[in-house]
């Protein structure tokens, strides 16, 4: 599956992972030792997020029921938190650098493709 910004119209993964569950929630990205270029994670339900006990920064969008940007974190730290974002329903992590390189901000349509 394929991450892609309607409004910038660019690709930002192409390997997306979908975490459904409660356990792959929780495991999120915990335990890898590498995040690689086109890579993200999509955590749902969710609307806040902690780096505790990662290996690497990550970028991370908070989103809405229609995939709309809501809150970005660009280069989130490990040993961080976030804070709630109730309006959220999902969250998607991605290799830190990638929103910069994108230009992904707030109000930004996201899509999913094939």
């Amino acid at each position: 599956m394929r991450l892609i910004n309607q409004t910038k119209n660019l690709v930002l993964a192409n390997q997306v992972f979908f975490a459904g569950t409660l356990f792959k929630r929780i495991k999120g990205l915990l335990g890898q030792k590498v995040f690689l270029p086109g890579q993200g994670i999509v955590i749902c339900p969710c609307n806040s997020v902690h780096t505790f006990f990662m290996h690497f920064a990550i970028d991370v969008l908070f989103v809405d029921s229609n995939y709309r940007v809501i809150k970005v974190f660009s280069n989130l730290a490990p040993n961080r938190i976030t804070g709630i974002y109730w309006r959220s329903k999902r969250v998607i992590e991605l290799p830190a650098g990638t929103l910069a390189l994108s230009n992904t901000q707030n109000k930004d349509q996201l899509q999913f493709l094939e």
